[in-house]
């Protein structure tokens, strides 16, 4: 997945705006990059049948973001720091509509075989 070129802070608006080297702009709101989170204890309120966007306040800042390599780690003014978020994830966020529903599907547990029980 590329980078993009620019990555800029709305406060105002609560959007992350992303310059993609292909001439695409998207704007994600800070709310719905929030109940994304594809941290530990984000993906455990999605397996138990409740989604992040539950326990996400509407108006939840972004304080800061650190590169990572293939992505960043967003920092959110409720103190959650735990998630890194893969460029191809935060393209995909860009794509869907509307702002503040989408959230990665929560994957089940693997499960062995009868026979391996």
């Amino acid at each position: 997945m590329r980078t993009p070129d620019e990555i800029r802070l709305d406060a105002p608006a609560r959007v992350l705006t992303l310059h993609w080297p292909d001439g695409e702009t998207q704007r994600i709101a800070y709310a719905q990059l929030r109940a994304a989170c594809l941290c530990a204890g984000c993906r455990r309120i999605r397996l138990a049948g409740s989604t992040a966007a539950a326990v996400v306040s509407p108006h939840v800042t972004l304080s800061g973001i650190e590169p990572m390599g293939y992505g960043v780690q967003l920092l959110f003014s409720d103190g959650h720091a735990r998630g890194i978020y893969p460029w191809s994830l935060l393209h995909a966020l860009g794509r869907d509509e509307p702002a503040g529903e989408a959230v990665p599907p929560a994957r089940s547990p693997a499960r062995l075989p009868e026979a391996s029980r």
